[in-house]
């Protein structure tokens, strides 16, 4: 079996891993949801406090990114390989968890719906699009740098796009928790009760342009030279 069918082989074994995950997931969401009366997540009181529960939670949103980044170390062959397939592993689990709660509960009835969408270090929140625009450009990166052979980007090159991509993941960050941020000072009463109304869209959308560098050039590269064979393997 030559190259490229191994490769296709094994994004297609990491995308059933990450659908089977967002199964799991959304089924593990749903039934704490259903416990406390939060099917749809943007209303009053939207983290009530629930024994054991919450720290429970903590860590299995841990467990999820540990099982996401694990399958793409299994499933590549260099850093950068591994790398990729982790990102592809998450934009497909963090796509279909969506589709599949849709499928489990009626919600979310739009993309436009907020949802708290992580915990750790503080409570994220935001439109459902937002996260989804995200899982999209990982998954287009991690499968430019694990299925297209090209020409070796240079290593100065390719710091730079990574480095406007990280700014872009910490400005996407800051939007997602600037409510939090504000109230963290004030307990975690504050964090629990806190519903945010307003999205900063402007901010986000700059993060995403950044976030998009690294993907532009990975293809561009990727794409430059369709017949050259040789890729960097570190």
């Amino acid at each position: 079996m030559d190259r490229n069918n191994r490769e296709l082989r094994r994004w297609a074994v990491v995308a059933l891993y990450a659908v089977a995950m967002a199964w799991l997931e959304a089924a593990a969401v749903y039934y704490l949801r259903t416990l406390t009366d939060r099917i749809e997540p943007h209303q009053r009181n939207p983290l009530p406090i629930a024994t054991g529960l919450g720290e429970v939670e903590l860590v299995r949103e841990l467990a999820t990114l540990l099982m996401l980044f694990a399958v793409g170390w299994l499933a590549g062959t260099t850093a950068r390989r591994r790398f990729g397939y982790a990102l592809i592993a998450f934009g497909i689990w963090d796509i279909f968890y969506y589709v599949f709660l849709k499928v489990m509960t009626g919600w979310p009835q739009t993309l436009a719906d907020w949802d708290v969408l992580f915990l750790i270090p503080l409570p994220w929140w935001g439109p459902i699009w937002a996260p989804v625009s995200i899982a999209l450009l990982m998954i287009l990166w991690g499968t430019s740098v694990t299925q297209v052979q090209g020409p070796a980007i240079p290593r100065a090159s390719e710091g730079k796009t990574l480095a406007l991509g990280a700014l872009g993941v910490v400005l996407a960050l800051y939007v997602f928790m600037a409510d939090a941020i504000r109230v963290a000072d004030q307990g975690t009463a504050a964090l629990r009760a806190i519903l945010p109304v307003g999205f900063n869209w402007p901010l986000f959308t700059m993060a995403l342009m950044f976030m998009a560098v690294p993907v532009v050039d990975s293809g561009r590269h990727a794409w430059r030279k369709p017949n050259v064979r040789e890729t960097r393997e570190d």
